[in-house]
């Protein structure tokens, strides 16, 4: 009988050393009271608490957490927009007691710290300058949670704008300025690309122009230089220049029509292609060389010169009673 009572007491014994005995997971801190008291902070491992007279009130983890915010505000240039701010924050090591016991609901109070910065920040500067300087506004929100929080056991790692959401219409309106900007840029490099087109194209028409003047030229040069040497060889058989010349006018002639007939499609122009063309047509302008010749030296003389200085006098016509 007395062995059965101290194998009770024994196992009761056992029973309330084995309450006081427990484990705190890593990361986390495990607040004590004894009392109703705050008695103090268990690290992660095995730790040992007195039986009945303290207990675990709460376990708080330290990793770090994130909130995510959606902030509606109104920029400069009054546009309304929507800010995702994701928070990073986790509880400071040395403030668990700080983190435990001064706020209630942690979550609420960073949330109201984000409202309260988002719209001190983002009503100074226009939707343009939100996007380009949304990592000033990260800064700004930062600074202001770590003045606000450390207070209370809290540490901020990192606060960031992860989203900048305008609305439908806005957006709509931006896509269609830049398109536009787009659009327009693209006509001015269609613009310039279409002006070097042009350029080059005036500069191979006038290189072309330019050795097509200077093949004409050789050609001609080179068909006198036949021509000469052709009078040349007349003569020495007794055939005057001018007959020469006559001779070499239906030469060519005769070429031309044989060479018109070999192409049914040719736009050349035909002349008088009778037999005493080429010799009329020589005579002619012998005759009109000539001609031109004579005015020439009769308006350079001394006397054609000084009647043309003279006024001429018109007799007014007598009247007859």
């Amino acid at each position: 009988m007395v062995s059965a009572y101290f194998f009770i007491l024994l196992f009761f014994a056992l029973f309330i050393f084995m309450s006081g005995v427990f484990t705190v997971k890593q990361t986390t801190a495990a607040v004590i009271e004894r009392f109703g008291k705050f008695y103090g902070v268990r690290r992660p491992g095995l730790q040992f608490k007195i039986p009945i007279l303290d207990r675990i009130v709460g376990r708080v983890s330290l990793k770090i957490q994130q909130l995510d915010v959606i902030v509606e505000t109104k920029t400069r240039d009054n546009v309304f927009v929507k800010l995702k701010v994701s928070v990073q924050f986790q509880i400071l090591p040395d403030a668990v007691y700080d983190a435990f016991y001064k706020l209630e609901n942690p979550y609420e109070q960073i949330t109201a710290y984000v409202f309260d910065t988002v719209r001190a920040e983002v009503p100074k500067l226009k939707l343009d300058d939100v996007f380009e300087r949304k990592d000033d506004i990260a800064v700004a929100i930062r600074r202001e949670l770590e003045d606000a929080m450390n207070t209370y056991g809290y540490g901020i790692v990192k606060a960031l704008v992860t989203d900048i959401d305008p609305d439908h219409a806005v957006k709509h309106a931006m896509n269609r300025i830049n398109a536009a900007e787009r659009e327009k840029l693209a006509a001015e490099y269609e613009g310039e690309a279409e002006r070097i087109r042009i350029v080059a194209k005036a500069k191979a028409e006038a290189e072309s122009k330019r050795l097509q003047g200077q093949g004409i030229a050789d050609q001609r040069r080179e068909i006198a230089r036949g021509l000469e040497e052709s009078v040349e060889v007349l003569n020495r058989v007794g055939i005057n220049s001018q007959e020469a010349s006559a001779l070499i006018v239906v030469t060519q002639h005769y070429d031309t029509l044989q060479s018109m007939s070999q192409h049914t499609n040719s736009n050349l122009i035909l002349m008088p292609n009778a037999p005493s063309a080429g010799p009329d047509m020589l005579s002619q302008m012998v005759t009109s060389f000539a001609a031109s010749q004579k005015v020439g030296e009769l308006l350079k003389s001394p006397d054609a010169k000084l009647q043309l200085d003279q006024p001429q006098k018109v007799k007014a016509p007598v009247k007859r009673e």
